[in-house]
């Protein structure tokens, strides 16, 4: 349920008044989208289905999702919310934070160096040949579902998708990631770091390459022999520095990751050739190890008074 005050209710309304929006939100009630299938299914120029979708997202009424496609990366649309509860006027209203999430597969990355040990796999095969660096680069490795190497990085770039003039109050990061040995290895500490935008907010210390028997997504045709899972971690940075897990990590702040108008944000998690732990790491995509997911990265967001969209108010 979306809740919003009556001072925003004229602007979501303004928004909901098109025939063409109503449809898509009826479209997308029940199945996930991309641009294409909208745009068929309505049988309206590229142009101004896109631009209808725009307006939702900014309305808060749309998410969208980036997945590995036939030809590259495709955008799904689903719908955020089922209902919508307006409060008249003389209710208080605390104001919420709002926030953006971003769901990006592990095999999107935009650049990689990987030292071998090293490979790359999809839930159904292995993608070019084991400790290989140059089977990052076959077409196939966007339907990645792991990864691993030695020592090395991989880097991604988020849409910066926070509305203009707002500022960020908060980034979340999500991956399940762990060591990477040979076969596997229950004590092989690990030195994995990241970096938001050439940042680095801080190094957390993988206690083991896990494998020896299945995980909850572990592919059928995958020995289990091998590194089969890994852990869920939260790097989080705030005005009052870094965290991980909820644990103080760096005086990094969001101030200094925050890059106002630029259209994306780097992220890069690596091992450093000169750590003191080279114990290399294992990245997780939705379907495999033990949570399906794939990177999440959210953005809290908040506005100055003064230039709070009309909607948002």
């Amino acid at each position: 349920m979306l809740e919003v005050d009556s001072e925003a209710a004229t602007s979501l309304f303004r928004v909901l008044s098109s025939e063409t929006r109503v449809l898509i939100l009826s479209l997308l009630s029940h199945n996930v989208m991309n641009v294409a299938e909208l745009t068929a299914a309505l049988d309206l120029p590229h142009s101004t289905v896109s631009l209808n979708i725009k307006q939702l997202v900014e309305a808060g009424l749309l998410q969208v999702e980036y997945v590995p496609g036939s030809h590259g990366t495709q955008k799904l649309i689903s719908k955020k919310y089922d209902e919508v509860l307006v409060r008249l006027p003389g209710v208080a209203v605390e104001a919420a934070q709002d926030v953006v999430e971003i769901r990006m597969p592990i095999g999107n990355y935009r650049q990689i160096e990987a030292v071998p040990t090293c490979g790359i796999a999809s839930d159904t095969r292995y993608i070019g040949t084991i400790d290989d660096p140059r089977s990052f680069f076959e077409p196939e490795h966007v339907f990645a579902q792991i990864l691993w190497f030695r020592s090395g990085f991989v880097e991604y770039a988020f849409p910066n998708n926070v509305p203009f003039a707002s500022r960020l109050t908060r980034l979340e990061l999500s991956a399940e990631l762990c060591s990477e040995a040979p076969n596997y290895d229950l004590d092989w500490p690990s030195d994995i770091t990241l970096w938001i935008n050439d940042i680095e907010v801080g190094t957390w210390v993988s206690p083991a390459d896990f494998g020896g028997g299945p995980a909850r997504l572990t592919p059928s045709w995958w020995h289990t022999d091998q590194t089969t899972h890994g852990l869920l971690k939260t790097w989080t940075v705030t005005p009052e520095g870094s965290f991980i897990d909820a644990q103080p990590l760096s005086e990094v702040l969001i101030g200094q990751v925050e890059q106002p108008g630029r259209t994306h944000l780097t992220v890069r998690l690596g091992v450093k050739p000169d750590a003191r732990n080279v114990g290399g790491l294992n990245l997780f995509g939705r379907k495999f190890g033990n949570h399906a997911q794939d990177l999440i990265m959210r953005l809290h967001y908040a506005f100055p008074d003064d230039q709070r969209p009309a909607l948002l108010r």
